[in-house]
This record gives C-alpha cells, structure tokens and sequence, in this order.
C-alpha cells in the first residue's frame, strides 16, 4: 500500500459525532495513509469506520507484514490535547473550510486551528521568503504585508524567520495566517514564541500535523502547499535558487496560484530564485499595488478601502536616529559594556544578514536591527576593517566583496 498525492473521489462529508472524528482522525494518522489515501478509502469503503475495519487487508495485500491502524488511544488523546489548548477541527466541506484549499490536488482532509477561524473566509495573499532575509528584504516584506493588509487581504506566511516573521509582525493587527509545520499548538522556531501568541489576538494558526508534533525536514514542504493553497495568490520577497521558498511557488503554479516576486541584486544570492521567477514568467513587484493589480478581475475582494498612501512620517531632528520596536521573539543588543565574545559575533552576523551587494544607509540598518547606535558603529567599524562590509558615499554600507 503506497501513499499518493492526487485524490481520485469527491472529498467525504466531514464528521458529525465524537466517533467519527476519532474514526477520521485514526486513519488519517494511520502508517502510509496520506490524503490521497484517506479519499479513496473513504470512497471505497463509506466511512472511516469502515476503511478502519478493511485497512489491515488491504496492508497485508500489498505486502505490509503485521499492519495496526492508528489506535483509538491515539486519536482520543490528540483529541483531549486540542480541547486542552482551544483548537479546532476543520475537515474538508466543513463551512469553515477554505473553498480555495478544497480545490488543490491533494488538499488536507482535516486541519487544526487556533485563533480567529472567521479569517479563513476573507481574501488571502501568501508572502514567503528567505530565513536569512536582508535587511532590504525585510522592509519590502513589512511594507507589502502592511499594505496588503490595509487593503482588507489576510497575509499568510510559514512563521519562519526572517520574511515570514516580517510579514506576520506587519500584518498582525489587519490579520494574518500562520501555516505551521509543527502541531498547531508547538511555535517553532521557539524565537518567535512571542509572535505566536500575538498572531492568536487578531489571526489565526493552523496545522495539519498532530498536536504536540515538533517539525521535521519533511515536514516543511507539505506544510508549504497549504501556504499556496489557501491564497490567491503567491508572493517571494527574497530565496536562494534552491530554497523552500522555490518548493513553494513550484506548489503555488501547480495550483493554479498566480506567483510574483520582489527582484533583487544579481550579485546577491538571496534574490537569485526570485530573479530565476521573473525570467520564467512570474509579476515583477515593487509593491502592494502591484500585487492588487495582478489578480485576476473578480478574484480581488478587499473588505478594507483601497490602498491609500501612507501619511509622511514626521520629521526627525538633525541628527537625530529614529528607532522602530523589535518585533516579537527578536533580541535587542546589550550596552556595549556588558558585551561579550558571543553577543558581538551574534551582532556581527546580524549585520552581515542584513546587508547584500545593494548598498544601505547606515541609519536605516541601525533601525532594522533595532539596536543603540553606540552599540552598532564599532561593530561597523571592526567589520569594515575585517574587509567584511564596504562603506560608500552618502553614508552607505554594502557587504565586502
């Protein structure tokens, strides 16, 4: 018996009873039963209870030595975990369900959810990227997350760091759905704990993975095509030729999704797959407006007014650095008397993430890092003359060469 990925059968109608959710839940979790599986089962048997009762056969006749379903135990108890931490069932053709998720090819038959539920009904754009973000890349992906949001989109992303973690700290108090590899219940990674319980208040976690599962590689590919299924469209702000962000936007055009991207530096490796998405067809994006403008007529349905220019942001006085909160689970650097051997290579490291070929203004790069100023500069200064980063005209920092 083998697990395939393109359901056959019209999804089943979702549980009524307390038995059949543990009956779903149990074959579900049963060894070599994906959502392929689960339909064709469901079709060729009338229940979960019944393809319950047929599973062992079908093991034996497939040449699968001593089969068990998942045990009644096991179901009862993910159960008793999710009434435990407030989540909630969602099966397929359940009201809640989003309709745009039902239409992929191997869409999940059930999924956790924590939070707002209600936001799975509006509007969705999928903004992921590299977890290594610059410092560029990360501004781009609080300004799209931000104006998307006030434009009446839900944001959804992977709660990764770097672009995930912008785009689900800008878009926190429009809405934003988080897509977890791990159970609904596990934040991972646990830095940003914070932004976890943050995107609760206004939005909305979901997971098909048991409760209590930690994340495992495999994990993350097959909680990336839930990312692209349920919006309308894809948008990658930064990713390497090779990056889960590709694995994604492969799944979003598989899907039918329209794929856009952010263009980036060619000397910069982290703008090299979304370069390589361009060329290959997907919408350059220089903004929210360029994401509105792309989707098709009468799939944009914005429950927000239209968006509208962001208001000037008041002078600073000369001289005067203007900082910006970390956002949720990010560090904020110590006084420079307290630092140590590890805290400066953390800095260092942070600095070198944040800048690419692109150069960036130091004042700017202060900000992002959200860090004192007399904290920064001598790290600037001991990487500049490591050779590590370049300092140019008018203030501006790029990495060496």
């Amino acid at each position: 018996m083998t697990e395939d990925t393109h359901p056959s059968t019209h999804p089943p109608l979702p549980p009524t009873t307390e038995d059949d959710r543990v009956s779903w839940l149990r074959l579900l979790r049963s060894r070599r039963v994906g959502p392929s599986t689960f339909y064709r089962l469901m079709a060729e048997h009338g229940s979960a209870a019944g393809a319950l009762a047929a599973l062992p056969e079908i093991a034996r006749a497939a040449g699968a030595r001593d089969y068990t379903p998942c045990p009644v135990e096991a179901a009862e108890a993910e159960l008793r975990a999710a009434r435990a931490t407030g989540a909630r069932m969602i099966c397929i053709n359940d009201p809640a369900y989003p309709p745009a998720l039902a239409e992929i090819a191997d869409a999940p038959p059930l999924f956790w959810a924590m939070g707002d539920v209600a936001i799975l009904a509006r509007p969705m754009i999928a903004l992921v990227g590299a977890r290594n973000a610059s410092s560029l890349g990360l501004r781009m992906a609080r300004a799209l997350a931000g104006g998307l949001g006030e434009a009446g989109y839900a944001v959804v992303s992977g709660l990764a760091r770097g672009i995930d973690t912008a785009a689900h700290v800008a878009a926190c108090d429009t809405g934003t759905v988080a897509v977890l590899a791990s159970g609904v219940d596990i934040v991972y990674p646990a830095e940003n704990a914070g932004l976890g319980d943050a995107i609760l208040a206004r939005g909305l976690r979901l997971s098909e993975q048991p409760m209590g599962l930690v994340p495992q590689a495999r994990h993350f590919p097959s909680r990336n095509r839930i990312i692209s299924g349920v919006a309308q469209a894809l948008v990658v702000v930064e990713a390497a030729a090779k990056s889960g962000s590709l694995i994604t936007a492969r799944a979003a055009l598989d899907q039918g999704r329209d794929v856009l991207a952010v263009p980036g530096h060619p000397f910069d490796a982290r703008a090299a797959g979304c370069n390589l998405l361009i060329r290959d067809g997907a919408t350059l994006v220089r903004s929210a407006g360029d994401v509105i403008e792309a989707l098709p007529a009468g799939r944009a349905a914005p429950l927000r007014p239209a968006l509208a220019e962001a208001p000037p942001r008041p002078a600073q006085p000369k001289g005067a650095r203007a900082t910006t909160p970390a956002p949720p689970g990010m560090p904020v650097s110590p006084p420079p008397d307290r630092r140590g051997l590890r805290e400066t290579a953390l800095l260092h490291r942070d600095i070198l993430d944040r800048l690419g070929p692109s150069p960036l203004a130091e004042d700017q790069l202060i900000r992002d890092l959200a860090a004192p100023a007399a904290t920064v500069a001598p790290a600037l200064t001991e990487l500049e003359l490591d050779g590590r980063i370049t300092r140019h005209p008018g203030g501006l920092l790029s990495r060496g060469a």
